[in-house]
């Protein structure tokens, strides 16, 4: 491997189907998590209806995506300083043009991540609620898929739509299922079962793996609040606890060695990668 040699990107999609479990908490603590055993973390706010990662965490941006969709600026000069040293990609709020983003539109912006250069081990992308194209654009690009889950009726149905059409029209067959505000381990387990249970019965080739269950806890408001993210205000709260196992699970997952065929983020460095072994 030469010096110029870059490694693999893990690529991460946070994402849910439904509206309301908790995503967004969830991509931030874990960039945090993360970038506490090391890492190099960006994180993407790709929720571009509803841009909400510098709200939770009381940042004030002066350029967003919509302003490099629009060739004001290069995707490096939007990145954020966020806690914990990870740095953020903010998404504009209410801009029409951003949330009718097309196929092409989607793909310039994931080629463009390429530029980041070396600053980057994870990047972890929020995803928007549903399951539009810009979500199943992104959630394809990745190499690791967190569907996060809660204790609601719909979130379950929602989590199997989302997985459903990912598997049917995209062919992806792999899913991390992480529960959220689980009100006791078992909770979260249950949850995992109920998803794995319908995900058996109509479709024959989805492999679903718990990554664990984040407890409820009341720390996550009050960090709310305070507009911080809960693992850096309050790091030995039951949930920035819970947050640290999963990172460290993360953390030893495999980095991907080929590119699949489609697109997907930083694929040009799997392309190195493999080339140069």
């Amino acid at each position: 491997m030469t010096s110029q040699q870059k490694q693999p990107v893990q690529v991460i999609a946070v994402t849910g189907g439904k509206g309301g479990v908790g995503k967004t908490n969830v991509s931030v603590n874990l960039a945090l998590a993360l970038a506490d055993l090391g890492r190099k973390v960006v994180l993407l706010d790709a929720d571009f209806g509803l841009a909400n990662v510098d709200v939770l965490l009381g940042l004030h941006p002066t350029h967003t995506l919509a302003d490099v969709m629009d060739g004001k600026c290069d995707l490096r000069d939007v990145l954020l300083a966020g806690p914990g040293g990870i740095k953020i990609v903010p998404a504009s709020s209410g801009t029409q043009s951003m949330v009718e983003m097309s196929p092409i539109q989607h793909a310039g912006l994931i080629q463009a991540f390429s530029d980041l250069g070396d600053n980057i081990d994870v990047l972890i992308i929020d995803t928007a609620a549903g399951i539009g194209d810009s979500v199943t654009s992104f959630v394809q690009a990745a190499q690791e898929v967190i569907m996060v889950v809660c204790d609601e009726p719909t979130s379950i149905t929602d989590a199997y739509a989302l997985i459903k059409l990912l598997n049917r029209n995209h062919g992806m067959g792999r899913f991390r299922v992480l529960a959220n505000m689980a009100h006791s381990p078992q909770e979260g387990r249950n949850l995992f079962n109920k998803l794995v249970k319908v995900t058996e019965r109509f479709l024959d080739d989805v492999t679903l793996q718990y990554l664990g269950a984040v407890p409820y806890d009341e720390m996550v408001r009050k960090a709310v609040q305070k507009q911080r993210a809960v693992y850096d205000a309050f790091p030995r709260a039951k949930c920035s606890l819970a947050f640290k196992g999963m990172a460290q699970k993360i953390d030893s997952w495999p980095l991907p060695s080929t590119p699949r065929g489609h697109l997907e983020f930083f694929v040009e460095r799997l392309v190195n990668h493999t080339g140069m072994e």
